[in-house]
C-alpha cells in the first residue's frame, strides 16, 4: 500500500535499457471505477503534449523508482479520447470535502492510499474535526471534482491511519519491553531478596556461635584443667595442671567442639 505523495516525484526507469524516462508528476483518477489509471510525467511546458503512463504498464513500485518495461509504455494522453477525458475531470481528491448522501459533512480528504499492484484506491485519509481517519473505499460512492460522497456507513466504520497503526505497534512494543523489564526487575528484588535473607541467615548463626564461644570463655577462663587434652588429630593441646587463659581456650574451640566438651569436663569447680 502507498499513499499518493509516495509516487509523485518517483523516477521512472525503463527496465529493458535502465535508462530513467522522467519522473512522475501526477496521478489521474478514474472516478466511475475508483482507479487511479495514469500516472503522467514531469515535462517542459513547451510541451503540447501529455505524457503519462497507464497503470496496467506499470511493473512496480518502489520507494526508490516507478518500473516500466520500456519507453513504449509512454503514451500521450492528448492522442487518446478516454484518457484526455479523464484528465480534463480533474479528480484531485486531496483537498476534497467528503460529505454523506443526506449531505452531512464528514471531512477533509488529506491523502490516499493506492494498492500499488493495481492502482485500485482503497482508502481516503479524511481530516474529521482534529483527527485524522481512513475511510475504506468501499464506502465511496462519488469522486467528484468538488465533493466526494459517501454512504451513512462510513461514519462508523473509519480505520486508523498508517501514523496511528505505527504508533499503537510502538506502544505495544513499549508496553512488551516494560512488561519485560517489570518482570527482570522482579527477579531481581527477588534475588537481592533472597541474598539478604542468606546474609541475616549467615549473620544470625555468626552471632549465635559467637555469643556461644563468648559463654565458654566466660566459664572456663582461669580453671584448672585435671588432664591433658588432645585435639581430634591427638595432638596435645593444652597439658593437666594449665591454668586455663584466653589464649588456651581459643586454641580448644578452633580444635572442635568436642574438645570443647572434653576440656568443660576436665576442669576444677
Amino acid at each position: 500500500m502507498k499513499i499518493s505523495a509516495q509516487l509523485k516525484g518517483l523516477p521512472i526507469i525503463s527496465i529493458s535499457n535502465g535508462h530513467q524516462e522522467g519522473n512522475v508528476k501526477s496521478l489521474i483518477i478514474n472516478p466511475e471505477k475508483g482507479y487511479v489509471d495514469f500516472l503522467t510525467l514531469d515535462q517542459e511546458d513547451w510541451q503540447e503534449s501529455i505524457q503519462a503512463i497507464p497503470f496496467k504498464k506499470v511493473i512496480g513500485v518502489g520507494e526508490y523508482a516507478v518500473t516500466i518495461e520500456s519507453a513504449n509504455s509512454i503514451i500521450d494522453l492528448t492522442q487518446i479520447p478516454i484518457a484526455s477525458e479523464l484528465a480534463s475531470k480533474k479528480i484531485a481528491i486531496i483537498d476534497t470535502n467528503v460529505i454523506t448522501r443526506k449531505g452531512e459533512l464528514v471531512g477533509k480528504v488529506t491523502e490516499y492510499q493506492i494498492n500499488e499492484e493495481t492502482g485500485e484506491i482503497i482508502g481516503l485519509v479524511t481530516k474529521i474535526q482534529d483527527k485524522e481517519t481512513v475511510i475504506l473505499s468501499e464506502y465511496v460512492i462519488t469522486y467528484g471534482k468538488d465533493i466526494i460522497v459517501v454512504t451513512e456507513d462510513a461514519n462508523n466504520n473509519y480505520k486508523p491511519t498508517m501514523k496511528d497503526e505505527t504508533a499503537a505497534s510502538e506502544d505495544k512494543v513499549i508496553d512488551v519491553v516494560e512488561t519485560i523489564l517489570e518482570e527482570v526487575n522482579i527477579v531481581e528484588d527477588i534475588e537481592v531478596a533472597e541474598d539478604e535473607l542468606e546474609t541475616i541467615e549467615v549473620n544470625g548463626e555468626e552471632k549465635s556461635l559467637h555469643a556461644l564461644k563468648e559463654k565458654q570463655i566466660e566459664l572456663l577462663l582461669n580453671k584448672q584443667v585435671r588432664k591433658d587434652i588432645f585435639s581430634n588429630d591427638g595432638e596435645l593441646i593444652i597439658m593437666a595442671g594449665t591454668i586455663l587463659t584466653l589464649e588456651d581456650i581459643e586454641k580448644a574451640q578452633e580444635a572442635g567442639p568436642s574438645v570443647v566438651i572434653d576440656l568443660s569436663m576436665s576442669v576444677n569447680a
